[in-house]
């Protein structure tokens, strides 16, 4: 079997929460030590009242906002520790021109640091009639999202991978 290819990206990730539209879910991002690990920790409390139901963190592939060709590589894979949940891997493209646009997939954040691959085959479109277009890749999101509890999810390392 052939040697994996990676390439590291360096997210400055950024919190984004439900207060954007008038959602109530309280929560924060850290950075620091977790379980032995440099790493982005984003947690708090989801709520659904007020139309909310959502905490976030995402960053730009670029520092313009400008999109990325991905279209040489399989998917995204992450370094994640979690508090067994499940979450939303979102991705947005140039493809997507409303905020509640995405391309979507879901995965478990175990309480032990996991490295966990996502299929970009995997991600399904959200409010938009679509396919997920590699050579547009512009944004990435990491979510607690649609239900009432504790998030507590880390991220060590994000990468591409074939």
């Amino acid at each position: 079997m052939g040697k994996r290819e990676q390439v590291a990206l360096v997210p400055e990730w950024e919190y984004v929460a439900d207060s954007v539209m008038g959602g109530v879910s309280q929560g924060e991002l850290t950075s620091g030590r977790v379980q032995g690990r440099t790493a982005t920790r984003l947690h708090g409390q989801v709520s659904l009242e007020n139309n909310g139901g959502f905490l976030q963190m995402a960053f730009d592939l670029r520092p313009d906002g400008g999109a990325v060709d991905v279209s040489a590589w399989s998917g995204i894979e992450m370094d994640v520790f979690g508090n067994d949940e499940t979450y939303d891997l979102r991705l947005r493209t140039t493809q997507l021109a409303r905020p509640w646009q995405s391309f979507r997939a879901t995965f478990e954040a175990p309480n032990v640091w996991t490295a966990l691959r996502v299929p970009f085959a995997t991600f399904k479109p959200h409010r938009i009639d679509a396919d997920f277009d590699p050579t547009g890749l512009r944004r990435m999101g990491v979510l607690a999202v649609g239900r009432i509890f504790t998030a507590d999810v880390a991220v060590a390392g994000v990468r591409l991978y074939r």
